[in-house]
């Protein structure tokens, strides 16, 4: 095959997953009422949580830090929370693949010229544009409000690094929730072990409080998993609580997260699929 046969075969593959994110965008769109809804109920829950830190640090002497925060950073670590979850949150991903397995629909993936990993990632990336477009009004609508208390980036690096570690969160998130959903091959319901997953993460990914604050021992044990990466190390990175040397050596440990994710999500879909084709899908 000469070069020119190679370069319109790749031109035809991104055409046709263009074609798809394109496709998940207006489907998405139909939407949009519930992302808006979501949104602004989801705000309840993050406007509770800087209530309770405020009174926090009204019990504390003028000017003390919880760990290395003062108020304003540990509100702009929420406020970066919100930001970070509205980019890279996996909503409906995993059901949605898990219900695909169950009700047989991947036998048409099978037939057709096109890899089930690079159609659902499509897909996130068109559930993720979709509901930004709709959240980016009520969410920047708050941060302006919480302005006085939201910290700006501590420089074009720690901007450059905070973008690029968001859109390894958003990978990491998608892979690990594919992989997750790949269970539907070998159990008949996969909503209890997305349960737990979801509590290990919304913990241990630094959702409910600053990792940073967490007893040494405990912090460094949290570094040998995926949680971190998944919310905590981009925030960090805007706030320039990770920089320099830090920053490199993070983005590499996110990009090796990645890696090993992807790996997980290709061999969880080859076994299952194997099984599924023993048994007669």
């Amino acid at each position: 095959m000469d070069v020119a046969a190679i370069r319109f075969s790749g031109f035809r593959a991104m055409k046709k997953y263009w074609h798809v994110l394109g496709i998940g965008i207006q489907n998405n769109l139909t939407y949009r009422f519930n992302f808006f809804a979501r949104t602004v109920f989801g705000l309840i829950p993050l406007i509770a949580v800087i209530f309770v830190w405020r009174k926090i640090y009204e019990g504390k002497a003028p000017g003390s830090n919880v760990g290395t925060y003062t108020l304003a950073e540990m509100i702009s670590y929420y406020l970066l929370t919100a930001v970070v979850d509205a980019l890279t949150a996996v909503n409906e991903d995993d059901w949605q693949i898990a219900a695909d397995i169950k009700d047989g629909n991947i036998s048409q993936f099978l037939l057709k010229p096109i890899d089930y990993l690079a159609y659902r990632l499509c897909l996130f990336f068109s559930g993720r544009v979709t509901y930004l477009a709709v959240a980016v009004i009520p969410l920047t609508l708050f941060i302006v409000y919480q302005r006085q208390y939201f910290v700006l980036p501590s420089g074009g690096a720690a901007l450059a690094g905070f973008l690029v570690s968001v859109v390894l969160t958003a990978l990491l998130q998608f892979f690990i929730s594919y992989s997750m959903a790949m269970l539907a091959f070998w159990v008949l319901e996969v909503s209890t072990f997305i349960f737990i997953l979801f509590a290990f993460e919304y913990i241990a990914s630094g959702h409910l409080f600053p990792l940073d604050i967490l007893p040494p021992t405990l912090s460094r044990i949290l570094d040998f998993t995926p949680f971190p990466y998944q919310l905590y190390f981009p925030v960090s990175v805007y706030m320039g609580k990770a920089a320099g040397t830090e920053l490199l050596r993070g983005l590499l440990i996110q990009g090796m997260w990645v890696v090993l994710a992807y790996i997980l999500a290709r061999l969880a879909w080859a076994r299952g699929i194997r099984k599924y084709s023993a048994v007669g899908g």
